[in-house]
């Protein structure tokens, strides 16, 4: 019996996005938006400008809109107008030489019959369109030059309804009188239906009774009469700008020949009544736009119609690439013109950039605010802190003396023992006494184990651990406008988020406050912090900064309190009794004393104190210096770069004492 072999061949799926291409990556674009966030830019237009440059792997708005440019640009230098004159011109000259051969071998003319035809076609007039004009009634001595000089009557019936009708001018090549005669009837029944259904006459019957009788004129397949309108106004718009777009000569040319277009005046009303139907139905469309064109590729009247309507489809795509509009989105691109003007990828690319926004919003990543405007969602938050502590991490492992933050969640060394778990325990599970836990419950219960058993929270028995003193930490983040002007205000956030991620992921048992210092010192919390714009705010107020900190601290007095401080200035203001701040530049010694007053009371809770200098003002560093050595503190000098986990680096050090 005979074995039938089948084989099969795959090719790249061309049916749109790939349907086993891997969900978008959100990982990428939080990052981006999040750094724009924490730059100062509202989460609105952080999304915004993250779709405008796309990923590493995905082309975004901006690179699509650069094509669709470039696209038009290319189109407007190959191409000239004045195609049709250049093609009637051609056979023109071919019939008058058809005829003038003629004369040479046909016995049958007399030299006075001969010599008055030759005067005829020497005093023909220079303009092409007036030459046909003028050999219409002319009587052929040649039967070739006759149907040549008819050719140009059948190419300019073509081309005329060509502009109306996509695809004309080849489906009537060679057409018969029969053929031209249903053409007449379609344009005749599509006014008198543009014409009622302007007098609100019309029904779906009407329109469908048309479309049987002439649907094959019109391969756009439309559902509806006013889909009708739309695709038919869009070409003869479109054929009207490029008769603009003409030089005065060509036009007139044009207009002249249109009127020998089948040798039929009856053709060239019905069009002229379509066009004015059209118009009056659809006046938003451009009726009276033009272009430049510039290049030597000539192109018939079907032809630059079809090309003016690109040009309508590319500046259409511009605009919806731009997003300028209010409440434009992604979904408002036309992703099949995008695909048609600029390949299959582009589409693919369009459509990608939209679930990309979809899945953002529905992710819940991003939020609606009260106003309608989006924000980071706390679970944007911590992605994002996450993301930044492991930046960090990456840093801290190449930091002499660094510790691993991969075990800063350990709460101190097994003692051996057991204990059940309580709420924020993060000590390792005791496995073999969780499972026994479960095993003998489950059977004082009445139940079976066969088939496994279910684990309770009242099974579940941690390692005990040696005691390990819980901290009370805040970092206080300069946020005067310096911070920002000196390239200092996305590295500060980053810090603040890579800690606080931290703390309240791996350190759940410590307390952290993070404190902003400008002209006035406020408490606020990582969302808050992410989104704060720079604040053209003059004023550096540690003093306002330490006295909350000291109040935190009285919050927590079993806790070991950890003081860090991130600043680029010595301290210009300072709080007034009445809650205003007295700000003077430079540093006033009353700022200094209440400064210095405060820190001293700091000390007296036993917090343990850095301060992290940014900048080289030898000012700043004496001042840094003194109060280090005032609090028995220390100070350190990071790059930017290495500003998180020189912070970070620092918690874990006060952490281990």
């Amino acid at each position: 019996m005979a074995t039938h072999r089948h084989y099969s061949r795959y090719g790249r799926y061309t049916g749109g996005p790939d349907p086993l291409a891997p969900p978008a990556d959100l990982t990428e674009a939080l990052e981006a938006i999040g750094r724009d966030v924490m730059e100062g830019y509202s989460p609105q237009e952080a999304l915004r400008e993250f779709l405008r440059r796309g990923g590493r792997n995905q082309r975004g708005l901006d690179d699509l809109s650069r094509r669709v440019h470039q696209r038009r640009s290319d189109l407007l230098k190959r191409h000239k107008l004045g195609g049709t004159l250049d093609e009637v011109k051609k056979i023109l000259d071919q019939a008058l030489r058809l005829e003038r051969e003629q004369f040479l071998r046909d016995a049958r003319l007399d030299a006075m019959d001969r010599q008055f035809r030759e005067m005829q076609l020497d005093g023909l007039s220079p303009s092409t369109a007036a030459a046909v004009s003028e050999l219409a009634d002319y009587d052929w001595a040649s039967q070739a030059a006759r149907e040549k000089y008819n050719q140009i009557k059948d190419l300019l019936g073509r081309e005329v309804l060509d502009q109306r009708f996509a695809g004309m001018k080849q489906a009537l090549e060679n057409a018969t009188d029969e053929d031209r005669e249903r053409v007449s009837q379609m344009l005749g029944d599509l006014n008198d239906l543009l014409a009622k259904h302007a007098r609100g006459e019309d029904t779906q019957e009407d329109f469908q009774e048309f479309m049987k009788q002439h649907g094959e004129f019109f391969p756009e397949n439309p559902q509806t009469v006013e889909e009708l309108i739309d695709a038919m106004a869009q070409r003869s718009a479109a054929a009207q700008r490029m008769m603009n777009s003409m030089t005065p000569q060509q036009r007139q040319e044009l207009m002249r020949l249109s009127a020998q277009a089948f040798g039929s005046s009856e053709l060239m009303a019905q069009l002229g009544q379509l066009d004015a139907n059209l118009q009056a139905l659809r006046p938003g469309e451009d009726w009276t736009g033009s272009e430049r064109f510039e290049g030597q590729e000539g192109m018939g009247l079907g032809d630059g119609t079809g090309l003016l309507q690109d040009i309508a489809d590319l500046e259409a795509l511009s605009d919806q690439l731009a997003q300028n509009h209010q409440g434009a989105g992604l979904d408002d691109i036309d992703v099949e013109a995008l695909a048609r003007q600029l390949g299959d990828q582009a589409g693919v690319d369009a459509r990608t950039l939209a679930e990309l926004e979809r899945a953002l919003k529905d992710s819940g990543l991003l939020q609606r605010a009260s106003d309608g405007s989006l924000k980071l969602s706390p679970r944007a938050i911590r992605r994002l802190g996450k993301s930044l502590l492991q930046d960090t991490a990456r840093q801290l492992s190449g930091r002499t003396g660094s510790r691993d933050t991969r075990h800063a969640g350990a709460a101190g060394e097994p003692t051996g023992a057991t204990r059940a778990w309580q709420f924020g325990d993060v000590e390792p599970w005791d496995v073999t006494r969780t499972i026994t836990n479960a095993v003998q419950r489950t059977v004082m219960e009445g139940g079976s184990t066969a088939g496994g058993v279910r684990l309770g929270v009242d099974d579940v028995e941690v390692q005990e651990t040696e005691a390990r003193t819980q901290a009370a930490v805040v970092l206080l983040v300069d946020t005067s406008f310096s911070m920002a002007a000196e390239g200092r205000w996305l590295p500060m956030k980053r810090t603040a988020l890579a800690l606080h991620h931290l703390v309240s992921t791996r350190f759940r048992g410590d307390a952290l406050e993070l404190i902003t210092f400008g002209r006035w010192a406020h408490t606020t919390d990582a969302e808050e912090l992410t989104a704060l714009p720079p604040v053209h705010e003059q004023g550096t107020n540690l003093h306002h900064a330490l006295l909350l900190a000291n109040r935190f601290f009285r919050r927590h007095p079993s806790m070991q309190p950890v003081l860090l401080v991130v600043t680029d200035g010595e301290p210009t203001a300072h709080l007034l009794p009445d809650g205003d701040a007295y700000f003077n530049w430079p540093t006033s010694q009353h700022t200094l004393n209440h400064t210095v007053a405060e820190l001293d009371k700091t000390s007296r809770l036993g917090a343990q104190t850095t301060f992290f200098r940014l900048g080289d003002d030898p000012g700043l560093e004496r001042f840094l210096g003194a109060m280090a050595r005032r609090v028995d503190g220390r100070v350190a000098a990071p790059e930017l770069d290495d500003l998180g986990s020189a912070v970070v680096g620092e918690y874990l050090a006060h952490r281990n004492w």
